[in-house]
């Protein structure tokens, strides 16, 4: 008997990827663009503890000491806005949440900023300073 995975093709490989294989390869890839870019890694899937938290997909620090927090967004075509459009303002209220509690946990505030990394069609689009911590 052969299974569902053993039937695929390989040029449908990419259709059978789950959300969150999809979402994972896509955070590596804003990732391996920001490395690239000068920036250093400080947390990924940072959470905070409980229900009703938040989540930032990638804590990064730039060479000049500026804490950035990255949501990742994958879309495969920019339909309704894309992928920078489908961050709502209840999803940045918990990115906001998130970045708090990970910024009490150092002795001294360092300047931050909340940017989105959206990965459409391939392409890879860095928005800085997407959205504020008002």
């Amino acid at each position: 008997m052969q299974t569902k995975r053993s039937m695929e093709s390989p040029r449908n490989k990419d259709a059978t990827k789950t959300t969150k294989q999809s979402g994972d390869a896509a955070e590596d890839q804003a990732l391996a663009h920001l490395v690239g870019s000068g920036l250093k890694l400080l947390a990924r899937n940072y959470r905070t503890p409980g229900r009703g938290g938040g989540e930032i997909d990638l804590v990064m620090r730039e060479p000049g000491g500026t804490v950035v927090f990255i949501e990742v967004r994958k879309r495969a075509t920019r339909s309704h806005g894309g992928a920078a459009a489908s961050i709502s303002y209840f999803k940045q209220r918990r990115i906001i949440f998130a970045a708090r509690h990970y910024l009490m946990r150092l002795a001294q505030l360092p300047p931050c900023r909340f940017d989105v990394v959206s990965v459409e069609a391939g392409k890879i689009e860095w928005l800085r300073a997407a959205f504020d911590a008002q």
